[in-house]
């Protein structure tokens, strides 16, 4: 193993193992500094290993409801320790799919907690204590975030949780408190809720999933109250108690103070940047408000040293990581890029229905200034969605009445994670209202709500 490099990339995430591919495919001797496992939070306990999750309990949901397609099922249960893992199962061969990639691009892995040094050096502490300081041209801080803890809910890792602990519990609980309701309080909400969990989520906003469009929000809590979920919005969970059996959860709410109790408490308020133990001060790197701040490139105040993905402003997810990854590489590498449109980035949410979006929600439209065309069209009115048995929810389409701009689209329904893709290209290509509706969507598929909700932005649906 060499101790001189083009590039080193500390975290090997979504963001972090991508940039060392594209590195080395542009010519750049590179290694990667993981303290833990390949791949990362995303590949090893998140992204990857949720959608297994929520897969499994997808599939006990359609199960319970056999009769609606016309089959007969005898009483079924869900295993939980089998789901758990599964989940496990899946997430460890996406971890060694991303060692064949390294080994593939002749990529060396360090093993270590990795350090960033003056004069562009790379200090790695291994598991027994041994350092190594390593140099290289350029080095690359992609260390991801954790779950944030609450100043006065401490995680415990017993009967207060984060996500991590969420996806490997020993024996499922029969009641849960969620606090926060962003993507990952709503999707564990759904897993533990379709499995029999009593599942209660507080969320300090008006609305759950504050940051979509308030139609999308309004559908999901309409969909999880008929799962049974509880839920408290414009509230704050002030206290846990875990001295009993349980715990018991003081909770702030509009009409009153409340006490919930439950088994185990999920903390899902969000996440913090890992920048404890990198080394940023004895560099000099700039920080402000928990994040390293980067140009467009990526590049930190001091030359040759950038940071992508959770430690940086933009937002905290995947596949902005990989592409900022993507784009600083080939900005080392001297390729021609282009800077990332964050106006352009779609979010998704793997709930049950699942959740899509990308640009303006209608209230950020309105207060942009835009005089906007707004169409709605719902999955009851979908053959293909009707004969899936997946008639909730609905796509919704944003224009700008003057140029037909497409300002955005918030989806809510089954399979919407697969379709959203469609709008962020047309946003891309700067399509309007009219392209999108003389597009030939194939029939009959889940997809043509697109199209279908364009065409009732502009008064012409003819399924509505």
């Amino acid at each position: 193993m060499a101790t001189t490099y083009d590039l080193i990339v500390i975290g090997s995430g979504p963001g972090g193992y991508v940039a060392a591919i594209r590195a080395s495919q542009l010519g750049l001797k590179c290694a990667v500094v993981e303290r833990e496992s390949l791949g990362g939070i995303c590949l090893n306990w998140g992204c990857i290993p949720t959608k297994a999750l929520l897969k499994s309990a997808q599939v006990f949901e359609y199960i319970k409801h056999a009769s609606d397609y016309g089959i007969t099922v005898s009483e079924a249960s869900a295993d939980f320790g089998a789901v758990i893992k599964r989940s496990r199962g899946v997430a460890d061969s996406m971890s060694k799919g991303v060692q064949f990639l390294m080994k593939k691009n002749k990529i060396d892995v360090i093993m270590g907690n990795g350090k960033v040094k003056p004069g562009k050096k790379v200090e790695v502490t291994a598991a027994d204590g041994a350092v190594t300081v390593y140099d290289a041209k350029n080095i690359m801080i992609a260390t991801g975030a954790r779950a944030r803890a609450l100043p006065n809910i401490p995680i415990d890792g017993v009967k207060v949780i984060d996500y991590r602990k969420a996806m490997s519990l020993e024996s499922q609980p029969k009641s849960l408190v969620v606090i926060g309701s962003g993507a990952i309080g709503v999707e564990f909400a759904y897993v533990y809720a379709a499995m029999g969990t009593k599942v209660t989520i507080v969320e300090f906003m008006p609305n759950i999933v504050p940051v979509e469009d308030e139609d999308v929000s309004k559908e999901l809590a309409k969909q999880y109250k008929k799962l049974g979920i509880d839920i408290h919005t414009n509230s704050s969970v002030e206290s846990v108690d875990t001295a009993g059996e349980g715990c018991k959860v003081s909770v702030k709410t509009p009409s009153g103070n409340i006490t919930i109790d439950c088994d185990i408490v999920l903390s899902a308020a969000g996440v913090i940047s890992n920048l404890e133990n990198v080394g940023l001060e004895d560099v000099g790197i700039i920080t402000d408000k928990g994040k390293i701040l980067v140009n467009q490139w990526y590049e930190t105040n001091i030359p040759g040293y950038y940071a992508i993905g959770d430690v940086t402003p933009g937002p905290a997810l995947a596949h902005v990581a990989s592409a900022e990854g993507i784009i600083c590489v080939e900005k080392i590498a001297n390729h021609p890029v282009h800077p990332l449109d964050y106006s352009n980035i779609p979010g998704c949410t793997y709930c049950s229905p699942e959740i899509a979006s990308v640009g303006l929600t209608e209230k950020k439209a309105k207060e942009a200034g835009y005089e906007i065309k707004v169409g709605k069209f719902p999955f009851v009115a979908s053959g293909k969605a009707t004969a899936a048995g997946a008639r909730d929810g609905f796509v919704k389409v944003i224009f700008d009445a003057k140029y037909g701009e497409f300002l955005g689209a918030h989806m809510i329904g089954y399979n919407v994670t697969e379709m959203i893709a469609e709008v962020v290209v047309a946003r891309r290509l700067e399509t309007t209202a009219h392209e999108i509706m003389t597009a030939v969507h194939p029939h009959p598929t889940i997809s043509e709500a697109i199209k279908g909700a364009t065409e009732a932005a502009y008064g012409c649906a003819v399924d509505l």
